[in-house]
């Protein structure tokens, strides 16, 4: 198995070197790229030391069974063919590709068989505030079709990368000493304070990022229910939280659905508000799991129920889910 990862030096890069390590995924050799300023660096893995090479257009991926690709939409759109051309599997973590009718959007606890169908050779990883919902979801829908969904999502800082963090960490040591916050990564000052906007603005009035969570539920769930976001970034620096209301055709009791998330997969249940007991942040960077908790019946909506979440989205956000994409194609037999 020759596996390649492009953006090897960013934030999900150094991710996806993580979990396939951890995960044993199976490697025969690994190739990684990056850009300009990036080439020339050396990471090791499993003991041995690995060059970054230049992204180019030739056949460096010839040979290459599957290639994780986390450098930008403009760049996986620019190297698609390059990297996919000699039979590579992509699956790319940008947005370049998600909404393509030809290209599978895929997160394996819902729609893992969606992967076999990709006529590019090209697999979508979703947006991580969307992965970590549906993961959830797909508990609740297993009860009973979810008709409409309300999301107000609280975004770490390292959901805009790793210079962001620097940047939250600055800012807070920066105001304790009375100096001027920089602020180049976020449209304010995050530092003791929130932000709600996440992406652009679109012409409705919603940014890209709540759109991304509109449109993708959509062709991960197979589903006709519409989703309302609401994303803000918050000050703390890694793993998202999002207050969920869902509403069912028929009528869920918040027991029956702890006891899905209970036996869900890639999910846990952290529900005992009596002893303080629910999902945060601050405790559950590095997990793989989506944490569910809070969960309560909705008081306006007899068919509705609420609840919290908790995950780390550089992890099962991001690198996490594109390996599983990965581990279910070798698992069926589906890699060139």
């Amino acid at each position: 198995m020759k596996v390649a990862i492009v953006g090897a030096s960013g934030a999900v890069g150094q991710e996806f070197l993580r979990v396939l390590d951890e995960r044993n995924f199976p490697i025969d050799e690994l190739v990684l790229f990056g850009s300009q300023r990036s080439a020339g660096t050396k990471y090791t893995f499993r003991g041995k030391e690995i060059e970054v090479k230049l992204l180019q257009h030739n056949d460096d991926f010839k040979g290459v069974d599957i290639a994780f690709t986390s450098a930008g939409g403009g760049t996986s759109k620019e190297f698609a063919e390059t990297i996919t051309k000699h039979g590579a599997v992509m699956i790319d973590n940008s947005s370049a590709f998600r909404m393509d009718d030809d290209v599978p959007l895929v997160v394996p606890e819902c729609n893992a068989e969606d992967a076999l169908n990709r006529p590019r050779n090209i697999i979508a990883n979703p947006n991580c505030t969307t992965i970590m919902m549906v993961v959830a979801l797909q508990c609740l829908e297993n009860l009973s079709h979810i008709k409409r969904l309300h999301v107000a999502s609280y975004q770490a800082a390292s959901g805009a990368g790793a210079a962001a963090m620097a940047e939250l960490e600055e800012q807070y040591r920066q105001v304790l000493a009375g100096e001027p916050a920089t602020v180049e990564k976020f449209a304010y000052q995050l530092a003791y304070n929130v932000i709600p906007q996440i992406d652009v603005f679109t012409d409705n009035g919603y940014t890209k990022e709540e759109m991304k969570m509109f449109n993708e539920t959509k062709k991960i769930m197979h589903t006709d229910a519409d989703c309302s976001a609401m994303c803000v970034r918050v000050p703390s620096l890694r793993s998202h939280s999002e207050a969920i209301w869902a509403e069912t055709e028929a009528p869920v009791s918040p027991e029956a659905f702890a006891e899905a998330i209970r036996n869900g997969e890639g999910v846990q249940l952290m529900d005992d508000p009596a002893n303080k007991v629910y999902p945060m942040p601050l405790f559950l960077a590095g997990k793989d799991d989506v944490y569910v908790g809070r969960i309560r019946k909705d008081l306006s909506n007899p068919n509705g129920l609420t609840f919290w979440l908790v995950g780390d989205q550089i992890k099962k956000g991001a690198a996490l889910n594109a390996v599983q994409i990965a581990e279910y194609l070798i698992k069926v037999g589906n890699v060139k």
